[in-house]
């Protein structure tokens, strides 16, 4: 019987404490299912942020790739962490249903020893004693010697099975909340790495495009130059024109006789000819110039555009995305134990 009633004791001991130990595990998972709302709200803004690209920028990227595969990775942490959260409640509350079993059978051996004790002080002379005809009656309730010491035995297995099983279940707590803290770390690094790289291409891509519209500018300001002096040497020409056509028109109202094809006339009609030939020529050129011009003035709108994408993308990433990634919890904190 004492032996017994020690077992009971200590098993009932060691589940309280081993369910002690579980609650403790089962509060780490908690925090640790806390602390994922912290990533699950960083990688949900970063997402809505990107949207607000523009074309052509506006694609699926290294960086979006990355960020999917770190919300279905949270996604599916915190599905197992809310299972494993009711495995340690389940298991909580076998716990403390063969504990109250143990110590059910462990008062009614402290009963039982306390009745025997009391039989052993009863003499020929104790003056509390008193027949009781029918005592010596076996209830059919009764258990054997051996039925006895089954009950405690399986009393005793299935509290140190359940045991066991806490303590299994423990071990699985710390493993699940290490691999899924190193998990989403080791996520989180590659979707900062996607993030650094994808900032440098389009810093890059910035400054090839800057470069190009300083180019396109220097370009505008000499071909504006052109324009000018095209412009300039026209009106260089019209005025010879004018007085050659003038000395023509003047000279072919000659009188008479005097209406005549000399020398000079075939002269003056012979520069009209050139400065006629040369001023095609140089409207040829100022509308190809002009051209050309509207055609540098369309290039420098669509470079200072694509310009204006890429630092919309690169504020979006750096300073926006980047900058709220900054408040990632820590391993500790995915782990549960802050």
């Amino acid at each position: 019987m004492h032996g017994w009633k020690s077992e009971l004791q200590r098993q009932v001991g060691e589940l309280v404490s081993e369910t002690e130990l579980l609650l403790a595990q089962k509060q780490r998972l908690e925090r640790a299912l806390d602390a994922m709302a912290g990533p699950f709200s960083i990688v949900t803004d970063n997402l809505q942020c990107r949207e607000r690209r523009q074309h052509p920028d506006l694609v699926r990227d290294c960086v979006e790739i990355e960020l999917l595969k770190e919300a279905e990775l949270i996604r599916n942490i915190q599905e197992l962490l809310k299972r494993t959260i009711m495995q340690a409640v389940s298991q909580t509350w076998l716990n403390r249903e063969h504990k109250e079993t143990c110590e059910m059978d462990w008062s009614d051996k402290v009963e039982a020893y306390n009745i025997d004790e009391a039989c052993c002080r009863y003499n020929n002379q104790s003056t509390d004693v008193q027949f009781y005809p029918h005592s010596a009656k076996f209830e059919e309730s009764a258990s054997t010697p051996e039925t006895w010491a089954k009950f405690t035995q399986e009393h005793l297995y299935r509290a140190e099975r359940e045991r066991l099983a806490s303590v299994n279940l423990r071990n699985l707590i710390d493993c699940i909340l290490q691999d899924t803290s190193e998990d989403l770390r080791l996520q989180c690094d590659a979707v900062n790495l996607a993030f650094g790289r994808r900032c440098e291409e389009l810093e890059d891509a910035r400054h090839k495009l800057e470069h190009h519209l300083r180019k396109t500018l220097r370009e505008i300001t000499d071909q504006e130059h052109n324009i000018a002096s095209l412009k300039q040497a026209i009106k260089d020409k019209e005025a010879p024109l004018k007085v050659a056509q003038t000395r023509l028109y003047q000279r072919s109202h000659r009188p008479n006789v005097e209406l005549c094809r000399d020398a000079a006339q075939f002269r003056l009609a012979s520069e009209v000819e050139e400065l006629n030939l040369s001023l095609a020529a140089l409207k040829e050129k100022l509308l190809e110039a002009e051209q050309s011009l509207r055609n540098l003035e369309d290039t420098r709108m669509s470079l200072e555009k694509d310009i204006a994408v890429k630092t919309n993308s690169l504020f979006i990433d750096r300073h926006k995305c980047m900058a709220h990634r900054a408040y990632y919890p820590t391993v500790l904190q995915l782990a549960g134990y802050q």
